[in-house]
């Protein structure tokens, strides 16, 4: 509960602690939020970590003149490509011993939802995936599954990746520093969050819709 709590505070207080991690770690801080963004990307078991939230704030901070935003994007990038690149690997080489397995390290429903979206989607969930949190790390890992070729699924996740990792990190980077958002920065945060759970939920609440119709 205790955990939950501290990663709740460091979420929705982002910006401060990543202004207290630049000051204690300096030029690390690049290679701490890649290792945030490849876990949350790369490790099916940590869908759980910042992602959008994270990416908004560091363009702010870049902004701010804290970080270097060419070297920033690149960094976080490369971190959410092999990240893609080793959930895809995880799906592929043992993805079918994991969901067979007696202990239960991802929840079926995650799966189950996201194989929904492949169906619905096709090749572009990898792309649309990316701005949805919990989604986007299960989707690499299905892919590997057998949803899709690599070669695809490289072509689409490059393309994910750029409009994800450049996207959210510019609009940080551009809005971060405006009083009303500098000002509200928390409640920025917890909009960004809800709005991008928005499109999994109504997913979720159409495919109920859809399973008490047929019934």
């Amino acid at each position: 509960m205790e955990y939950i709590q501290q990663l709740l505070d460091f979420i929705l207080h982002i910006d401060v602690h990543l202004q207290e991690m630049v000051l204690t770690y300096h030029n690390l801080t690049y290679l701490i939020l890649g290792l945030i963004i490849f876990c949350e990307t790369g490790l099916v078991v940590t869908p759980f970590l910042p992602g959008d939230s994270l990416l908004f704030a560091a363009g702010a901070l870049a902004a701010a003149g804290s970080l270097n935003i060419g070297l920033l994007i690149v960094i976080l990038f490369v971190a959410a490509f092999a990240g893609d690149n080793t959930n895809y690997a995880i799906g592929n080489l043992i993805g079918h011993k994991i969901l067979a397995s007696k202990r239960k390290l991802i929840k079926p429903e995650y799966i189950e939802r996201t194989h929904q979206f492949y169906e619905k989607h096709g090749g572009q969930t990898v792309v649309l995936a990316r701005f949805m949190p919990i989604l986007r790390t299960f989707a690499p890992f299905v892919a590997g599954l057998g949803s899709m070729t690599y070669k695809r699924f490289v072509a689409y996740s490059l393309l994910g990746n750029t409009l994800w990792i450049g996207g959210i990190t510019l609009l940080g980077y551009a809005f971060g520093l405006t009083p009303i958002v500098k000002n509200n920065f928390s409640l920025v945060v917890l909009a960004i969050i809800i709005l991008s759970l928005l499109p999994m939920v109504f997913a979720f609440v159409r495919a109920k819709l859809s399973n008490n119709t047929a019934k």
